[in-house]
């Protein structure tokens, strides 16, 4: 068994409907979903804002590369187009693969360019750290440290304080 901390964002069309489009799409295997971030574009400020959130999914038969080819199959149905002069640039959805972990509860390291584990910007994003803080408060990113820590460090901190909570949006399955 695998468990892994998906990555949820989305800033064109329907953004709230791609997000849980996301969330049904990974069915049962979905443990936790956070709440629903609003935030201001990352890498690439001409473009509109984002709703970002974090899922914690778990698989008995799913391997880290299985959770790729899930997230990548999400943004697929969402009518993702990669634009590659345009790395940051706005998407309909963006399902990344922030970390997993073996069945033991160890986690996986992985220095593929396909999937590098621990994702390797995730500690620099409050986008990512804040949403998780919510599923999972005594978290740690493997091999950076706890989440509040990271959340609190520079650059980091001043990216959290864009982050807008929308109680209003909630994400669930509907499995």
């Amino acid at each position: 068994m695998t468990r892994a901390l998906l990555s949820l964002g989305s800033n064109l069309g329907d953004r709230l409907a791609h997000l849980r489009s996301a969330v049904d799409s990974l069915g049962e295997a979905v443990l936790l979903v956070s709440g629903v971030y609003e935030t201001p574009p990352w890498g690439d400020a001409d473009q509109p804002a984002y709703l970002n959130a974090v899922a914690l999914v778990a698989d008995p038969a799913a391997a880290p590369p299985d959770w790729l080819a899930r997230a990548r199959a999400a943004e697929w149905r969402a009518g993702r187009e990669r634009d590659p002069a345009r790395r940051f640039g706005p998407r309909t959805l963006d399902v990344d693969v922030v970390a997993v972990w073996d069945d033991a509860g160890e986690p996986v390291l992985s220095d593929d360019p396909e999937l590098t584990l621990p994702h390797p910007r995730a500690h620099l994003r409050a986008f990512v750290l804040r949403p998780w803080i919510d599923i999972q408060p005594y978290g740690r990113l493997p091999g950076h440290g706890w989440l509040t820590d990271l959340l609190n460090a520079e650059p980091v901190a001043g990216d959290a304080l864009e982050l807008s909570p929308r109680p209003d949006l909630a994400l669930e399955s509907s499995t």
